[in-house]
């Protein structure tokens, strides 16, 4: 009786001890490594570098939370940021592959944001889509590219309750 009463305790002090282990940091989404899996997609990509920054730059906004450089621009909405993975620009939405704009869309966001630095602003409400992207605010040389997207007509307003942002500002 002794010895299972000593083994259960033995497995509750090694669950603890492997519990209190886990910090915040490391079930924190910003410190994702996007993985090197080859994808044969048509999608724009630069190579990676492994530098990531959270504070502020001259190529960012005050209102950045992190920041790092653009390596795959997969959409006119959606780009994969260093440190971040895949990236969502909330608030707007660009026009789908096969639909009109949608090159000239992508094309923009490239020539913006690809083998750049970009600030991200991380929506405090939901940070997540339904696919894991990352929700934020882009921007690149201070500048606010959601809102570029919208006021040069790539994009339309595509406003997602719950967000911190209030995409009808921006037109």
């Amino acid at each position: 009786m002794r010895r299972v009463y000593f083994l259960i305790m033995l497995c509750i002090i090694i669950i603890m001890v492997a519990a209190s282990g886990c910090t915040h940091d490391d079930l924190d989404p910003l410190n994702y490594t996007p993985s090197s899996s080859n994808n044969s997609s048509s999608s724009s990509t630069a190579v990676p570098s492994t530098t990531t920054t959270t504070s502020s730059s001259s190529s960012s906004s005050p209102h950045t939370e992190v920041s790092g450089k653009c390596y795959k621009v997969v959409d006119g909405d959606t780009i994969d940021v260093e440190g971040v993975g895949r990236v969502r620009f909330v608030g707007v939405n660009t026009p789908e592959r096969g639909d009109s704009g949608y090159q000239e869309a992508k094309e923009y966001v490239k020539n913006m944001c690809l083998g750049k630095t970009v600030g991200l602003d991380i929506d405090d409400a939901k940070n997540k889509d339904k696919y894991d992207r990352t929700l934020a605010v882009v921007y690149v040389g201070g500048v606010n590219l959601n809102q570029e997207l919208l006021k040069k007509g790539y994009a339309e307003v595509m406003y997602i309750p719950p967000s911190e942002f209030n995409p009808y500002k921006w037109t």
